[in-house]
């Protein structure tokens, strides 16, 4: 047993070690597994409508490619100027805050604080923002320079596609051998824990997925409708976040809540600054009680808290690669440490009664 123990461990090492020397070019086959897997249920419907599995799976990725380019097209030119227009407005947007905290609680901080407390307060907003910046522009440049995949576009486009189709026509065929590897004594448990880790993935991907595209097109139009600058690229943003528990809605908050100053404060317009804090009021309240309750529920084993530390982890490690893994195998850790602890509850180990220790007799 405990031999199997260190067989196992050094394998995970290696594997992990492997990931990490090999990070550079493992970016489009991890993407071409990870399209292979999610498109799978869709490839297994279409064989059971008469469809083979070679006819199924190229047109699935005809279709996902087709898609995938009319997105790009018409998503990534109008992102790209709003987002040039928001960094270039966010140092004048950064001084009208300052100039406003500066106004509305100035005299009132200088009785608190005393005459030097409103210069102070500024320069700490200004220092928080810099340095919100400067950890955005680097965390955005470890995922880049993380993976030298990223570097060159058009391998990513070309090999993610082909390796995702013949993953996919041979899926099924894959998943029987390694089934045959398992020992039949410990197959029916690896196949429950498969079951496990399959619904605990595709469970949050597809569910978060969906969850993302609803609060993103939400805080888009609400936004919108508010009257916000740069309402829809806040909203777009907040709703691509959403997969990062609580990071998106704060973020999108705190964007739209400094626009809406910058942009309603001069003229007192107290009611677009309460719309705006009320697109993402509301948008939290259907999220937290209606949307991923329906969508990702309770089942899929995720603690938002050990999420977090997966996608930043492996997100620092192994840069968008890391992104990619992070889900996979923070699932899979949960779901075999859940198995593990019931294996323990149930066992003579925990069970056990304490030894009964006999009084000494002397003599």
């Amino acid at each position: 047993m405990r031999a199997r123990a260190v067989i196992g461990l050094t394998a995970l090492a290696v594997l992990v070690l492997l990931l990490y020397l090999l990070r550079d070019v493992l970016l489009p086959f991890v993407a071409g597994i990870a399209l292979a897997y999610l498109l799978d249920p869709l490839a297994d419907r279409l064989e059971r409508l008469g469809l083979g599995r070679l006819a199924a799976s190229l047109l699935i990725l005809a279709l996902f490619v087709v898609a995938l380019v009319v997105t790009l097209l018409i998503v990534v030119p109008l992102a790209a100027s709003q987002i040039a227009a928001l960094i270039e407005a966010l140092p004048a947007m950064v001084s009208r805050i300052q100039a406003i905290l500066a106004e509305r609680a100035g005299p009132l901080l200088q009785k608190i604080g005393g005459a030097d407390v409103v210069g102070e307060l500024q320069s700490s907003v200004g220092s928080l923002a810099a340095q919100g910046g400067a950890w955005l522009l680097a965390f955005l440049k470890s995922l880049w320079t993380g993976s030298q995949a990223l570097i060159s576009i058009a391998s990513l486009l070309v090999v993610t596609p082909v390796v995702a189709f013949y993953i996919l026509v041979d899926w099924d065929r894959m998943i029987g051998k390694i089934d045959g590897w398992v020992p039949p004594r410990h197959r029916a448990t690896v196949r429950r824990l498969g079951r496990e880790i399959d619904g605990a993935i595709t469970g949050f991907v597809r569910g978060q997925t969906l969850v993302c595209v609803i609060l993103g097109t939400f805080y888009a139009v609400g936004l919108w409708l508010v009257g916000l600058n740069f309402g829809v690229l806040i909203g777009l943003i907040a709703g691509f976040l959403t997969f990062i528990p609580y990071v998106g809605t704060l973020t999108g908050f705190l964007l739209s809540a400094g626009v809406a100053l910058v942009q309603f404060w001069p003229g007192s317009d107290w009611l677009h600054i309460g719309l705006t804090v009320g697109v993402f009021l509301v948008g939290q309240f259907l999220e937290g009680n209606i949307i991923s309750p329906k969508l990702v529920g309770e089942s899929v084993g995720l603690h938002p808290v050990w999420l977090m530390f997966a996608l930043l982890a492996f997100g620092s490690l192994f840069g968008f690669l890391g992104l990619l893994l992070a889900v996979p195998v923070a699932a899979s850790i949960g779901v075999i440490v859940r198995f593990a602890l019931r294996r323990y509850l149930d066992s003579q180990l925990y069970h056990a009664d304490e030894p009964v220790l006999l009084p000494r007799r002397d003599g």
